[in-house]
């Protein structure tokens, strides 16, 4: 679990140097959004890999269910119907 959560930084660590280089909106949008949910995956790593207390369980999912429901967000207004 250690190298995923260390791989899945390190993803989050490149793509939000390459956004900071990015000349492009769309580029950087999409590069933020995937360091993002590669943010996401390692605060979830890492929350499995402890013992939960009370109210870190709590923060951990509501970060899950508001990412979850960007996520949703985004796929839905996206599309024509």
């Amino acid at each position: 679990m250690n190298r995923e959560l260390r791989e899945f930084r390190r993803l989050e660590r490149l793509c939000l140097e390459q956004a900071a280089l990015s000349t492009s909106d769309p580029a950087r949008s999409g590069l933020l959004n995937v360091a993002n949910d590669c943010r996401l995956v390692a605060d979830s790593i890492e929350a499995r890999s402890r013992p939960p207390s009370t109210f870190a369980g709590a923060v951990q999912a509501l970060r899950l269910a508001l990412g979850a429901m960007r996520s949703s967000s985004r796929h839905h207004f996206g599309r024509r119907h």
